[in-house]
């Protein structure tokens, strides 16, 4: 059946800290067209937890409907995962977090699933400062029913059926950054060099990390005259800096090219190193990401790379102040605090 991968591995594959392989954080042989975005991103992910040592049974997965929202079965086959409905994939994750919040959550989502029908969750999921890393694999069409335009198409692009889209298109990062986000990056499914470390941040942002990828449907997407295709992307690109994600312990040392750096510290105490390249670009600071943004815009540039962070913030937890154990995991003691503390409550009630 040739939508099995084979199970034999070299002996001598490199190992992680957990003495796992990346066979342990692989999942099913892709059904998607060959050379789609979607499975580079994948794989990208595959990389970035095997790297961290991550354990695949802490990290769940949440998706919707679509081409993206495939691709869970594709990567983490040990790890938890649930297939929602269109568009409601951040009500779905929320739920989770609220029960287990010692878990990994990845919401994997499309243009579609999240500019479109998702809309309003894609907001409302934004505003609570959920801590997931959400990943919308950005094609700009439609590829399970044949390639329409999406909210995400820009003006101006030529679709393979030749057809001109008349529409704004609605610029995903920007909004997130409006709309508080708390880490919000852009990447291109062909640059895994600069997806992977991006990847290895947001999981350690606690809060709402999102990651706009544009991922060229190699379908219906990939014509000359749109822009979201190879060709295309390859020749706008421009990155905002050279990004390393730096684990808490042991420190590691890298070099970077000549020009600024920052350090930016995470919660829980890891580094996002950045060399700066873009000369009017803070990453701390939203106006500037934004300004950065629409600067790019003006010049037909798509700009990738950390955009925005806020290491301050409050997750959804810290504001609703839930107890320190994931819900799923609290016995009778917990539950049943005792006849005194009982009473005390119901006093301050009278």
């Amino acid at each position: 059946m040739s939508y099995l991968k084979p199970l034999f591995r070299h002996p001598k594959l490199p190992k992680n800290k957990l003495g796992y392989t990346l066979k342990e954080y692989e999942g099913s042989l892709s059904t998607l067209c060959a050379g789609c975005g979607h499975d580079s991103i994948s794989a990208a992910i595959v990389q970035a937890c095997f790297e961290m040592s991550v354990e695949p049974h802490h990290v769940a997965k949440i998706s919707g409907i679509g081409c993206s929202s495939k691709t869970p079965t594709y990567f983490l086959g040990n790890s938890h995962g649930f297939n929602s409905v269109h568009g409601r994939m951040p009500s779905v994750a929320t739920g989770a977090s609220m029960a287990n919040k010692d878990m990994v959550y990845f919401g994997v989502s499309g243009d579609g699933d999240s500019a479109s029908i998702g809309m309003g969750q894609f907001v409302h999921v934004i505003r609570r400062n959920l801590n997931m890393v959400y990943i919308v694999m950005n094609n700009g069409c439609y590829g399970l029913t044949k390639g329409q335009d999406s909210a995400t198409a820009d003006q101006g692009s030529k679709s393979k059926a030749g057809s001109i889209n008349p529409f704004q298109a609605i610029d995903l990062a920007s909004m997130a950054i409006e709309l508080g986000a708390s880490f919000v990056a852009q990447s291109f499914s062909g640059d895994k060099q600069q997806l992977v470390p991006l990847i290895k941040a947001a999981m350690h942002h606690k809060g709402f990390a999102f990651l706009n990828v544009i991922s060229p449907c190699v379908t219906f997407n990939n014509n000359p005259g749109s822009t979201k295709s190879y060709d295309y992307v390859r020749e706008h690109i421009e990155a905002t800096s050279t990004l390393d994600f730096v684990p808490e312990m042991p420190e590691i040392t890298a070099s970077y090219e000549k020009g600024k750096s920052t350090k930016i510290a995470l919660h829980d105490g890891s580094l996002i190193q950045l060399n700066k390249l873009e000369t009017d670009w803070d990453p701390e600071d939203r106006i500037s990401a934004v300004n950065a943004l629409q600067q790019a815009r003006i010049k037909n540039e798509i700009l990738t790379g950390l955009l925005y962070v806020n290491a301050e913030w409050k997750d959804l937890h810290g504001v609703l102040n839930t107890y320190h154990k994931p819900l799923n995991r609290l016995d009778e003691a917990d539950l049943c605090p005792g006849e005194d503390n009982l009473q005390a409550i119901n006093a301050r009630f009278r």
